[in-house]
């Protein structure tokens, strides 16, 4: 049995902005945040997204982190930088259309159904491993969805706040979320 924990970077401006994309520091609120949390995973393996805030969650809890490009945050492409409301005036048909098929890329950039291949890719190859990854919460989404083998849209059922801690193991040929006891 394996154990692998999905930690969704600290806040930065831009995910507390609802921008798309970016790679901007932990801001003083995420770094905060970040050091609150308890150390865990002293033996495993810390990978990280190639995006500070997700190095910076890391390197705050005490860990160098390898950088792993198949837990990048999305390409955005065109609505990079841009907030969620900016894009709905924008580009309203282009928005609905990305939140209804995963499939879909209006942004020139790409499409859940890419992020979701690219990073369940990754995560297959992890199945005998003990590794903690550090990733942006779009990401996250997409790891678990493909780990419970959710339909392409169901991404957007799963809601992952900044710092949430998610465990799966993989036992019996598949992955499962662990729930462990509060302690």
């Amino acid at each position: 049995m394996s154990g692998l924990r999905l930690l969704a970077c600290a806040p930065t401006p831009t995910l507390r902005g609802a921008r798309f994309g970016g790679d901007d520091d932990l801001d003083e609120g995420g770094r905060r945040a970040a050091l609150a949390v308890s150390a865990f995973g002293r033996r495993d393996l810390w990978v990280c997204a190639p995006a500070r805030a997700s190095r910076e969650t890391a390197q705050a809890l005490g860990h160098t982190a390898l950088s792993e490009p198949a837990l990048a945050d999305p390409d955005f492409g065109s609505w990079t930088g841009a907030s969620i409301d900016e894009v709905a005036l924008k580009d309203p048909q282009g928005l609905q259309r990305w939140l209804t098929d995963a499939a879909a890329a209006p942004h020139g950039g790409e499409s859940l159904t890419q992020v979701r291949a690219r990073a369940g890719a990754w995560l297959e190859a992890m199945s005998r491993q003990r590794v903690v990854a550090v990733a942006h919460p779009i990401t996250v989404r997409a790891l678990l969805a493909h780990a419970l083998d959710l339909p392409e849209q169901q991404v957007w059922t799963l809601e992952v706040a900044p710092l949430s801690l998610t465990r799966l193991t993989w036992r019996t040929g598949r992955w499962h979320l662990h729930f462990p006891a509060a302690a």
